[in-house]
């Protein structure tokens, strides 16, 4: 029997094209994206599945989930080497953390996009497309979860964010760099994505929100959300997840309302750590019931919240599975 590699379609740029009057639009279907790609089907067999068609931005937490469900299913046939998920470059680093987390076993899941429309002369998409299949086929990418795939590279969910607003060379692992790369003759891997966490609830809370803090912030935007009553928070703060003194009230009002809070930081590498102890530093944030986000980024660990929220709301126990990571 013949494995082959599973091709889920959401859409984005590499399933796009130039409308003269409209703009970059959706404009490919999933089966004729494939087909323009020479030799893709020499790889291994493929099939292929039209998930959505739309802009990245369009993309939500309840379709990515959706999208993990189909994904984790259809990898428990014995036919099926792995998976391919094509996506908008604007939310792919959250689809493919998401994905991640939910991933169990260890067939591979590759998400690739392009940051140029089929209708530009050096459009992206073809070899990405093709390079995303060939890890996907690879044995050597068994048992390394969600993988992003662009620009010969290959990265870790956890680790990969969007750098540039419109260079082909935007997704990065800053610190940590690419986990290897696509090769003409092989795949290469030169070190293992270490730090995976798995969290498969039944269903998953969207009511997170989060909020970037800057220099001068209040509680204005934390207390509005507090209020309102949502099921959790993400802070991004500065540094090691220190925030403005005139923040600081709202964080702790929040959590003495029984909401999560979780603070994260906005520089691209380093954990949140309880170093500080000035009002408004970690440590205090920490001592008033906070939880400190280690690693993950702010839009991801609004992902986790999500997720983990749909297995417990204790605090103790979300405390750890944030500081595992």
């Amino acid at each position: 029997m013949d494995k082959k590699v599973l091709i889920l379609t959401t859409g984005g740029t590499i399933a796009m094209k130039l409308d003269p009057e409209l703009g970059v639009i959706p404009a490919v279907s999933g089966e004729d994206l494939v087909d323009s790609v020479p030799g893709l089907r020499d790889v291994c067999p493929v099939e292929v599945r039209e998930f959505s068609n739309v802009p990245s931005p369009h993309m939500t937490p309840r379709l990515m989930f959706e999208l993990g469900g189909i994904i984790e299913e259809a990898l428990r046939h014995d036919d099926v080497l792995g998976a391919v998920v094509t996506h908008g470059t604007d939310t792919l680093e959250e689809t493919a953390y998401l994905l991640d987390l939910l991933h169990a076993g260890d067939k591979p899941v590759c998400v690739t996009g392009a940051m140029r429309s089929g209708t530009d002369v050096s459009y992206d998409g073809t070899v990405n497309l093709l390079d995303a299949v060939r890890v996907a086929a690879a044995p050597e990418a068994r048992g390394k979860g969600v993988l992003v795939v662009l620009n010969d590279e290959i990265h870790a969910a956890r680790e990969v964010t969007k750098t540039h607003s419109a260079s082909v060379k935007t997704f990065e692992s800053p610190f940590w760099g690419p986990l290897g790369y696509v090769d003409a003759d092989r795949i290469v891997f030169r070190r293992e994505p270490l730090g995976r966490q798995s969290l498969r609830p039944a269903d998953l809370v969207e009511d997170v929100h989060l909020v970037k803090l800057a220099s001068g912030s209040d509680s204005l935007l934390i207390d509005f959300l507090a209020d309102r009553g949502v099921r959790g928070l993400i802070i991004e703060a500065f540094g090691r997840g220190n925030v403005p003194p005139t923040a600081a009230p709202g964080i702790r009002r929040a959590i003495a309302k029984g909401i999560p809070v979780v603070i994260t930081t906005r520089t691209h590498t380093g954990r949140v750590l309880d170093v500080y102890g000035y009002d408004g530093g970690a440590k205090t944030l920490k001592e008033a019931g906070a939880i400190l986000g280690g690693e993950t980024s702010a839009i991801k660990a609004r992902l986790k919240l999500m997720l983990a929220l749909g297995l417990t709301s204790e605090k103790d126990a979300l405390k750890k599975i944030f500081e595992e990571a």
